[in-house]
């Protein structure tokens, strides 16, 4: 499985998805890309390259179909998955959260290519079986597909679009359209070398619970499409903005929104910053100031540019541990200076 990027996407050729072009709007762009991926020109769906799921085809009994081989590169590798714009999407709770927040919205974001339930399980109430494709599948693909040893909690696998709040930034040009990464840049969350996926897939759920503007991946992280990202996150990364960027992208936002930098970091005698403690006090003197906070890795923390760039900020402990699990740190840090404006 892969999860790490090196550059964000290890691709060979970088997919057209999420790259910003001056001349469509972002969401038309993404859309523009994804249906040539799925949608032949007689609207037979399209699952890649010489993969063809027929329309005919009602229901797959047997591991071996080159539908399901196709699902199982987009569950188990990153690039695959960004190259081809679609994720596999486990259970039936991420799915209806997903589903019902897109109801929610003028301007959908996510598009359901299919829905793939188990054999003589009900199909989810919100889901119109009108306009959704179904597709029936034996208990053996749906263990295959879902990758848990049982399949009583799986009666639903989702594949579905990347959402087009998800941007993936390539090059130096891109830093003109930062106004537009984040429709609510107030509250902005930086995830500095995050690599483990229920980390991330946990910091995801709390930033969209306590009302932040989105998130902002620098090199290093996880995918947050990832399958253990994913089934921690329950569906988050469907559901607000999240970009993909280097320092460069990160300076022209700061810029743009003179955005206040803060970074959690552990409380130490022998740093030699600055280390504010977050205090409620802290809290509400920033009410009022665009923030962008940065949460570094499990293993070495803040990276130098981060630790340089930002106020250091740490949560007082009374107990002996020096450290927290930076989910449990990251939930602290997103309560505390969640938006009240």
């Amino acid at each position: 499985m892969q999860c790490a990027f090196t550059s964000l996407f290890p691709l060979p050729h970088p997919p057209k998805l999420g790259i910003r072009n001056s001349q469509l709007p972002i969401g038309a762009q993404r859309q523009t890309h994804l249906q040539s991926n799925f949608e032949n020109f007689n609207g037979e769906l399209s699952v890649g390259v010489n993969i063809p799921l027929p329309s005919h085809v009602k229901s797959i009994t047997s591991t071996s179909n080159p539908f399901v081989k196709h699902c199982l590169k987009l569950r188990n590798s990153s690039s695959y998955r960004h190259s081809h714009g679609a994720v596999l999407v486990v259970g039936s709770t991420p799915i209806r959260e997903i589903y019902r927040f897109q109801e929610t919205l003028q301007e959908k974001t996510v598009r359901l290519i299919c829905l793939l339930v188990l054999d003589k399980a009900e199909i989810l109430e919100e889901i119109d079986a009108r306009s959704v494709r179904i597709v029936r599948v034996s208990p053996m693909v749906m263990k295959k597909l879902s990758g848990v040893q049982s399949t009583e909690s799986i009666e639903a696998i989702a594949l579905m679009r990347i959402p087009t709040s998800y941007l993936h930034l390539n090059g130096d040009k891109e830093e003109a359209h930062s106004e537009g990464w984040f429709p609510s840049p107030h509250r902005i969350l930086v995830l500095d070398g995050i690599q483990d996926p229920g980390n991330l897939g946990t910091i995801l759920r709390s930033a969209m619970a306590f009302r932040w503007g989105g998130v902002f991946l620098l090199p290093g992280c996880c995918d947050p499409f990832n399958e253990k990202a994913l089934r921690a996150s329950r569906g988050a990364c469907f559901q607000f903005p999240i970009v993909c960027g280097c320092w460069i992208h990160l300076e022209a936002l700061k810029s743009k929104f003179q955005m206040k930098m803060l970074a959690g970091h552990p409380e130490s005698n022998a740093e030699l910053k600055s280390v504010f403690q977050l205090t409620h006090e802290f809290a509400d003197s920033l009410v009022h100031v665009p923030l962008c906070l940065i949460l570094g890795s499990e293993g070495s923390g803040l990276s130098e540019k981060s630790h340089q760039e930002c106020e250091l900020v740490s949560i007082p402990m009374a107990g002996e541990s020096d450290s927290l699990n930076v989910s449990v740190a990251g939930g602290i840090f997103l309560y505390m200076l969640q938006p009240r404006i």
